[in-house]
């Protein structure tokens, strides 16, 4: 079988092209591709090649860990059937490209126990369900106690602010200096460092990617507090150490989500607790998936790409 996918090479190079995808075994899908999502954060590392190196990390690859498609093959071990609509955070199935993360593209073999089963009327929100686990993941590792400070307004931070809410938190602060990102508020107050005087923060998560950042939080924190890096960081970090020293200050990395995070944001979701509407700012067919790309990373005002995979095979 061939795919049609999004394909990156080093220095900003984007290509649309043809792969062959490794035959499925028995405990495997195959699933045709409806919408996928383009991360602003780690996609644009790797698309502009500042990305570290970790294990798995080679060119050309293939980018993408939010799709959503219908499943159109189904093993007998796979636990899944045809038909089936499910959210595919990741591929390894490409012959001639790797798969980091993978699920940028119009057909996917996949395990089966890697899709998770989301209702359809979710449409092209459920791409979100990614970001939206690892909001809660970085959320669970903290206790909910004390004002809560989230630096960056993209995507990831909104949805750390609408988890935290959902779960019953007291509204946090949001830091955004852009303007094209301070909009969309639900429930919580957008400020920037200056118009904030919060100095007694339990919690910041920095949703931002800054590497330069550290001393300022760690200027806000109370005693005791946590900083939670939440983006990636393409430098090494540092800070001074008698304010973090005088405040006892906790530092925590948010690390990958995990199946528990998707059930409870899934949830939430099914509640109505948690509402992922306003976040998809932007959407391009996937043969425009180059414009589309440079858009997501390149423009403020582009919260979430999404690309429309449907009719391409």
């Amino acid at each position: 079988m061939d795919t049609t996918a999004v394909i990156f090479e080093h220095g900003k190079q984007l290509t649309l092209d043809t792969l062959t995808l490794n035959e499925p075994n028995s405990s495997d899908v195959v699933v045709d591709t409806i919408w996928s999502g383009v991360s602003a954060g780690t996609e644009r590392l790797l698309w502009t090649g500042e990305m570290p190196w970790f294990p798995g990390l080679h060119y050309p690859l293939v980018p993408g860990y939010e799709a959503v498609g219908e499943v159109v093959e189904a093993g007998p071990d796979s636990d899944r059937k045809v038909g089936d609509r499910v959210f595919v955070p990741g591929a390894t199935c490409y012959r001639d490209a790797s798969g980091l993360f993978g699920a940028a593209a119009s057909r996917l073999v996949v395990a089966g126990n890697r899709t998770v089963p989301v209702d359809e009327a979710l449409n092209e929100q459920a791409i979100l369900l990614s970001l939206a686990a690892t909001a809660h993941h970085i959320l669970a590792g903290s206790p909910q106690v004390g004002p809560m400070l989230i630096v960056g307004h993209g995507t990831l931070g909104r949805l750390i602010a609408r988890v935290a809410i959902a779960q019953g938190c007291h509204p946090p602060t949001v830091w955004e200096r852009k303007a094209e990102r301070a909009l969309g508020a639900a429930g919580y107050q957008i400020k920037t460092s200056e118009t904030d005087a919060e100095t007694g923060y339990a919690t910041i998560i920095d949703a931002s990617g800054d590497p330069d950042i550290l001393n300022l939080l760690i200027s806000r924190l109370r005693h005791g507090g946590e900083v939670v890096l939440a983006g990636f960081y393409s430098t090494p970090l540092s800070f001074v150490f008698p304010p973090a020293f005088m405040r006892e200050a906790r530092l925590r990395v948010a690390a990958e989500w995990q199946p528990a995070d998707l059930e409870a944001v899934k949830h939430l979701i099914d509640e109505g607790r948690l509402d992922l509407n306003g976040l998809i700012s932007h959407r391009s067919h996937f043969e425009q998936a180059e414009e589309a790309y440079r858009i997501a990373f390149l423009e403020p005002a582009c919260s979430k790409m999404v690309l429309d995979w449907r009719h391409s095979l």
